[in-house]
């Protein structure tokens, strides 16, 4: 009896502080891309695409990937 109080603490913990994640691999099927593209391993927290995809109602239409810091220093012309 002395562990079930502790017990039913540690679990009614547990279920109540899980998160329920809104990522479906439905997702994965409507706009063909893998599931890294809008969430970086082993985070919850979303890519720029990801915050893309959520601000704009569930859709990547019209996203551009940001320049990379070498993409653009190769593309300045030269002097």
């Amino acid at each position: 009896m002395k562990w079930m109080i502790p017990t039913l603490i540690l679990t009614a913990g547990l279920v109540l502080s899980a998160k329920i994640s809104p990522a479906k691999p439905e997702y994965t099927r409507r706009t063909h891309k893998e599931c890294a593209f809008c969430h970086p391993p082993d985070s919850r927290k979303l890519t720029p695409a990801g915050e893309y995809f959520r601000d704009h109602g569930d859709s990547l239409k019209g996203y551009r990937p940001p320049e990379q810091e070498g993409k653009k220093a190769a593309a300045k012309p030269a002097k």
